[in-house]
């Protein structure tokens, strides 16, 4: 099995506003140091090379990313170990933060290919249970496996228009 990771930020600018630019600048740089990273399997992407411009939700200030990985150890070693941990470490220059999980990670089969509804879901049943086997996070991992959702999906499942609070 592989390790498929959904995180969401709502942009405190416009991608094209001047403050933005450090993180837009650097996009191309760390999504090929993802690619090649130990580990890496695949990452969500449109035509110019970065997911920035897929639209998720419908509020056009979030932004999605996802990938896939081997395992939790890869995904963390790329995330908190590489040149990507000083972006993390700038987050709230860029983005709100929310007062509901924006990264989800789950298990699903080799060879597979999570979709944004699939990441969105995993996201809403984090929200509403916790960590469990079907959605979880660094924090409260779970074993390779397949896992049932203790809920049934919200099929409206999604961040609201205002469910966050200021960072700082």
């Amino acid at each position: 099995m592989h390790l498929a990771q959904i995180n969401i930020g709502r942009l405190l600018h416009p991608l094209d506003d001047a403050r933005m630019a450090d993180f837009v600048e650097n996009l191309d740089a760390i999504n090929s140091l993802a690619e090649a990273s130990e580990g890496f399997v695949w990452r969500l992407k449109d035509e110019t090379g970065n997911a920035t411009s897929i639209a998720a939700y419908e509020d056009p200030a979030i932004i999605v990313n996802m990938s896939v990985w081997t395992g939790p150890e890869a995904l963390f070693a790329f995330a908190y170990r590489t040149a990507h941990r000083r972006f993390v470490q700038r987050r709230k220059e860029w983005f709100q933060l929310f007062d509901a999980p924006y990264l989800a990670l789950w298990w699903i089969a080799e060879g597979a290919v999570p979709t944004v509804a699939e990441g969105r879901q995993r996201l809403d049943h984090l929200a509403r249970v916790g960590p469990t086997a079907h959605a979880f996070t660094f924090r409260k991992a779970f074993p390779p496996g397949a896992a049932e959702p203790l809920v049934p999906p919200d099929p409206a499942a999604g961040i609201a228009a205002e469910p966050y609070r200021s960072c700082g």
